[in-house]
C-alpha cells in the first residue's frame, strides 16, 4: 500500500460517482430547470461545474446560446470538456465578462465559510449583468444532522471509499480515505472535507441580492427537506 498526497477536490472527483450524486441529480435539477424555462436569458455560468452534468442537461433542455463552466479541480474541468462544453479552472473572480445567469449547485456554497462567502458574493454581484439571476441550493440543518452525518463504505473492486463524518458547531467534516487498485497494490489518498451550515437568511443577507425565490427540496425521501433551492436577483 502506498499514501499519496490528493487535492481534496481532485480527490472528491475520483469518488464522485460512488456518492450516489448522480442518482439524485435530475431531481434537484428539475428545480432549476422549471424555474429557467420561465425567464428569457441568453447566457449562463455554472460556478463549480464538476463534471459537467448540470450543463449538459440545462442546455439540451433549453438551448441557451452560450453557456460555461468553471470549477477549480482540474479534473473536475476536464470531464466538463469531454463533454464539450466551455469550462476553466477558474476562480469566478477572475473570470472575464457578465452573465445573465450563474448558477451553483449541488451545495456548492456549503463549501464557504462566511467570509468566503462574502467575498464569493462580490464577485457574484460583479460577473451579473443588471436584473441578473442567481441560482442556488444549500443543504438545511435537518440535511446536515439526518442525511450527511455518519460513516459510509462502498468499493466497486478498483476502489475501496470509507467517509467518516460529523457535525458540529454548524461545521460538517467528512475524512475521506480512497484506496484505488493498481497492479497488485492500493494506493491510498486521504483528505479531509468541510461543509459550513447557512440558514436562507445567511445566503439573502451576505449576497447582496434580493430573493426571488426559495424552495424546499428533499432528494433522498426523509421526513423534512434536506436543501433549499433559492433564486436572487441583481437589483
Amino acid at each position: 500500500m502506498v499514501d499519496s498526497a490528493v487535492d481534496p477536490l481532485d480527490l472528491y472527483a475520483k469518488v464522485e460517482d460512488l456518492l450516489g450524486v448522480k442518482e439524485a441529480a435530475p431531481d434537484l435539477y428539475a428545480h432549476y430547470l422549471l424555474f429557467l424555462s420561465s425567464v428569457d436569458f441568453e447566457t449562463l455560468l455554472d460556478v463549480g461545474c464538476g463534471s459537467g452534468d448540470f450543463l449538459r442537461q440545462i442546455h439540451g433542455a433549453l438551448k441557451i446560446p452560450r453557456v460555461k463552466g468553471i470549477d477549480l479541480s482540474p479534473m473536475m474541468v476536464s470531464k466538463t470538456l469531454e463533454q464539450g462544453y466551455d469550462a476553466e479552472c477558474i476562480n469566478l473572480c477572475d473570470v472575464k465578462g457578465q452573465y445573465d445567469v450563474l448558477t451553483a449547485v449541488f451545495d456548492m456554497l456549503n463549501y464557504l465559510d462566511k467570509e468566503q462567502l462574502k467575498h464569493f458574493f462580490a464577485c457574484v454581484r460583479e460577473h451579473l449583468n443588471d436584473d441578473g439571476l442567481f441560482l442556488c441550493d444549500i443543504n438545511t440543518l435537518y440535511g446536515f444532522e439526518n442525511v450527511a452525518v455518519g460513516a459510509y463504505i462502498v468499493d466497486d473492486e478498483e476502489r475501496f471509499l470509507t467517509i467518516d463524518s460529523d457535525f458540529e458547531n454548524c461545521e460538517y467534516s467528512a475524512e475521506f480515505t480512497l484506496f484505488e487498485k493498481e497492479g497488485i497494490t492500493f494506493n491510498k489518498s486521504q483528505e479531509t472535507i468541510r461543509q459550513y451550515y447557512h440558514t436562507v437568511g445567511d445566503i439573502v443577507m451576505v449576497s447582496g441580492l434580493e430573493l426571488v425565490q426559495s424552495d424546499d427540496v428533499n432528494l433522498y425521501g426523509f421526513d423534512e427537506a434536506d436543501k433549499a433551492f433559492l433564486v436572487l436577483k441583481k437589483g
